[in-house]
C-alpha cells in the first residue's frame, strides 16, 4: 500500500481496486506459554499517549473512491455476522445465515468487478441454541458457525457448565467458540485464576479457534485491558475480543490500540500471531474504515484480514452496502432494500 499526500492530507491507497481480497495466513497456532507474572505485572499504559493516537486516526487519514469501495469489500469479510438476541428464532437465524452467503447483492457485485470473488461474511455468530439451526443454513458454504459460549455474557455459571457448553456447541458443529472470561479475576488481580481458565477453555475446544471475550467496559482501566489481554493470550487464545456488545460501553479506539499493542508485543515475545476482534458499537461503514486503518498501521496488512481480524457486528452490514450503492449509483438507498444484515 502507497500512501500519497493531497492537500496536507495523507491518504491511504491499497493495490488496485478488490486484487487481494483473498488470502490466507499460514502461520502456526498460537500454543500458548507458561504464565509470566513478572511480565503481566510490569505491563503499564501512557492513557493520555492512547486516547491522543486514537483520536487521529480517523482524522488524518481517509481512502476515496474505487479504494474506499476495495476497503469496504475487505471490511464485509472480516463481519462474524451476529445475532444475539432474546428474541431469536430459527428463520431469524436462517435469513442471517442466507446473508452471509451473499452479504452484498450481486447486481453489485457485478456492477464493482468482484462478482467471482467469493465475497461472504467470516462466520455467523449465534448462541448454542441456533449453533445447529446455522450449521444446516450454511451446509455447502466455506462459512463457520462461531457459538458464544461459558454463561455469556457475564460468565458466571459453574465451572464446568461452561466446559460443558463449549463440547455440546462443538458437538452441534461449531467450528470457533467465542468465551467470555471471569471479570473479577482481572479486577482482583488473580491472573492466575485467569490464567487457569482460559487454558481449561482453550483444551475444551480442541482443534476450534477460541475468541476470548474480555468484555472491556468493565475492566475499569487501560492497564486492566492490558493484563488481561496478555494473560490470555499466554494461555493459548487465538483471538482477544473487546466486548460482548452488552456492556454499557463496547469497542472503542483507545481498548483498540491497546489490546493491538498488546498482540504486537506478545507476538515479538513468542513469534505468535493473535486476531483480534472488536465487538459492540460498530454499525457504520466509517467506523470499520477507521478500525481497518488502525490494524493496517499498527498491525499491518495481514491483520485486515478474516484469519486475524473480525468486527463482531449485526447492523454494520447494511451500512456497507448502502455506502457501496452509492459508489455504484450515485444515491443512497433506504436501509429496507437491503436483506436482514
Amino acid at each position: 500500500m502507497s500512501t500519497t499526500e493531497k492537500k496536507g492530507e495523507r491518504i491511504l491507497h491499497t493495490p488496485p481496486p478488490f486484487a487481494a481480497l483473498a488470502s490466507a495466513h499460514d502461520g502456526a497456532r498460537n500454543s500458548g506459554m507458561p504464565l509470566e507474572l513478572d511480565w503481566v505485572r510490569d505491563v503499564r499504559v501512557n492513557r493520555s499517549a492512547v486516547e491522543r493516537r486514537a483520536a487521529t486516526i480517523g482524522t488524518r487519514r481517509t481512502v476515496k473512491k474505487q479504494w474506499q469501495a476495495a476497503w469496504l469489500l475487505r471490511a464485509v469479510t472480516d463481519i462474524d455476522l451476529t445475532t444475539l438476541a432474546g428474541d431469536d428464532t430459527p428463520g431469524n437465524v436462517q435469513r442471517l445465515c442466507a446473508k452471509a452467503r451473499q452479504p452484498v447483492r450481486q447486481d453489485l457485485l457485478e456492477a464493482l468487478g468482484a462478482a467471482d470473488l467469493g465475497i461472504t461474511t467470516a462466520a455467523v455468530c449465534v448462541y448454542h441454541a441456533y449453533v445447529e439451526t446455522a450449521v444446516r443454513a450454511l451446509e455447502g458454504s466455506a462459512v463457520p458457525v462461531a457459538a458464544v459460549s461459558t454463561g455469556f455474557p457475564a460468565g458466571l455459571t459453574p465451572f464446568p457448565q461452561r466446559l460443558a457448553e463449549i463440547r455440546a456447541s462443538l458437538a452441534a458443529g461449531a467450528r470457533e467458540i467465542d468465551i467470555v472470561v471471569t471479570r473479577a479475576h482481572v479486577l482482583t488481580g488473580e491472573w492466575e485464576a485467569l490464567y487457569d481458565e482460559v487454558a481449561a477453555f482453550r483444551e475444551a475446544c480442541g482443534d476450534a479457534h477460541l475468541k476470548t471475550i474480555l468484555a472491556t467496559g468493565e475492566l475499569g482501566t487501560l492497564r486492566n485491558v492490558a493484563r488481561a489481554s496478555l494473560v490470555c493470550m499466554m494461555a493459548g487464545a487465538d483471538f482477544i475480543k473487546t466486548s460482548t456488545g452488552k456492556e454499557p460501553v463496547n469497542a472503542t479506539l483507545p481498548v483498540g490500540l491497546v489490546m493491538t499493542r498488546m498482540i504486537r508485543r506478545y507476538r515479538e515475545r513468542t513469534g505468535y500471531d493473535v486476531g483480534f476482534k472488536p465487538a459492540g458499537g460498530i454499525r457504520t461503514a466509517k467506523d470499520s474504515l477507521v478500525w481497518l486503518m488502525m490494524m493496517k498501521e499498527e498491525m499491518g496488512e495481514r491483520w485486515c484480514k478474516p484469519e486475524l481480524f473480525r468486527f463482531g457486528a449485526s447492523g454494520l452490514l447494511t451500512d456497507i452496502e448502502r455506502q457501496l450503492e452509492h459508489f455504484v449509483t450515485g444515491r443512497y438507498s433506504a436501509a429496507h432494500r437491503h436483506p436482514m444484515a
